[in-house]
């Protein structure tokens, strides 16, 4: 069954030194208004008690076009200044519904700099692509070509730290489901293997950080040695930035591979629902986790499992997949980091993440089977017994072990 989709198709462009000049005069507007409506939202509201609507603003926004001070703002195209505060409108919705922390100014160093045009600010002709303030189409390098007859709904322009320029092209996209199958997977997330798979499969870290880590601390002495202001820091500012781009990049091609075969042999991949941020607070392991990015695995295994049709299954945080055997259901009271491999009372050796992987996977499936809850429950009424012992052994008794 095939289905419509938004896609965004990401490009590297060239411009040339005019496309860049305005390009950069948008970004720095961009900026301007973003944080200027932001800073009277927040006067507004700590002051008065008021809160400001988009409409306000882009009234906001047109009389200080007509101010000596910001009249700059209407030599570049007026949607990219439109959009940003919609963005911001968007910020401020996920705010108010907790879903996001209060929106934060950006900043000219630390933000990505990006522009986003609307129909109405772009010409697609012929494969060209121009720009509204331009005379030419943007030199793109088309690593993959567009759906067969896409139309381009939003452009977004944007340039990394490390000076690279891309332009994201959203358009509707036709995505045919997969065919149905009965395999299905659990999957442990870890460190010295980034994933093990329940059928016993361990796919090792590349560890993109640290095999760079060395080129990294070298970009970054030369860095700290620069005069701060200097044409020569700037300069070794973006070797740093290139080093992290580089990381960055092969890290999420990795992913992309990885995830993509997951959801391509596995008709039901089941996951944990890792709390990522409150694992960055410990120091000592802070730096492998953000390079294992488990948080991006976890994004891209979602949208793709919706796309081609697949179930992805998320056990509940608290189920103890590490300790719990998967021959009898007993649960270890205690198991350190250190411990890899584990006898039972039963008899069974168990390999710490091979063990976890399957037992993510009974429980999974015994979730999605009866709907009930994968979290630890004690001593139920009926039997004396934790539920998530009946589950795993409901689970586990038509599959044969892997």
């Amino acid at each position: 069954m095939a289905r419509q989709v938004r896609r965004a198709f990401k490009y590297r462009f060239y411009p040339t030194s005019e496309q860049a000049a305005e390009l950069s005069r948008t970004f720095g507007c961009v900026r301007l208004v973003y944080n200027k409506a932001l800073e009277e939202r927040t006067r507004a509201w700590n002051g008065e008690h008021r809160r400001i609507s988009y409409v306000q603003s882009s009234a906001a926004l047109t009389q200080w076009k007509k101010t000596p001070e910001l009249a700059f703002l209407a030599e570049v195209s007026c949607v990219p200044l439109q959009q940003a505060l919609r963005h911001l409108q968007t910020a401020f919705s996920n705010f108010f519904a907790k879903r996001a922390a209060y929106p934060r100014f950006k900043s000219r160093k630390r933000s990505r700099s990006s522009a986003e045009y609307t129909r109405s600010a772009f010409t697609w002709r012929d494969g060209h692509l121009t720009l509204a303030k331009m005379t030419a189409p943007l030199d793109i390098r088309w690593s993959r070509p567009l759906p067969e007859g896409a139309v381009p709904s939003t452009v977004t322009v944007s340039r990394d730290s490390a000076g690279r320029w891309f332009v994201s092209i959203l358009s509707q996209d036709t995505v045919t489901a997969a065919p149905a199958m009965n395999a299905a997977v659990g999957v442990d997330a870890g460190i010295t293997s980034l994933v093990v798979l329940s059928s016993g499969e361990k796919i090792v870290n590349p560890r993109h950080e640290r095999r760079d880590r060395a080129r990294l601390a070298k970009a970054q002495r030369n860095l700290s040695r620069k005069a701060k202001g200097s044409a020569n820091r700037d300069k070794a500012r973006r070797e740093v930035a290139k080093v992290h781009a580089r990381i960055a990049d092969r890290r999420r091609d990795f992913l992309h591979k990885l995830s993509t075969r997951l959801v391509r042999e596995n008709q039901t991949v089941v996951i944990e629902d890792l709390t990522v941020a409150n694992l960055l607070k410990n120091r000592g392991l802070a730096r492998a986790i953000s390079d294992a990015a488990w948080r991006e695995l976890r994004t891209m295994l979602e949208y793709k499992c919706a796309w081609y049709g697949r179930d992805l299954v998320v056990v509940d945080r608290w189920f103890p997949s590490s300790k719990l055997c998967g021959t009898c259901g007993a649960v270890r009271a205690e198991l350190p980091l250190d411990v890899r491999e584990w006898a039972c009372a039963c008899g069974a050796v168990h390999d710490r993440d091979v063990n976890a992987a399957r037992n993510i996977l009974a429980a999974g499936l015994a979730a999605s089977a009866c709907g009930d809850g994968v979290r630890p429950q004690w001593d139920t009424p009926r039997t004396g017994h934790s539920s998530t012992k009946q589950e795993t052994q409901r689970a586990t008794a038509g599959i044969s072990c892997l």
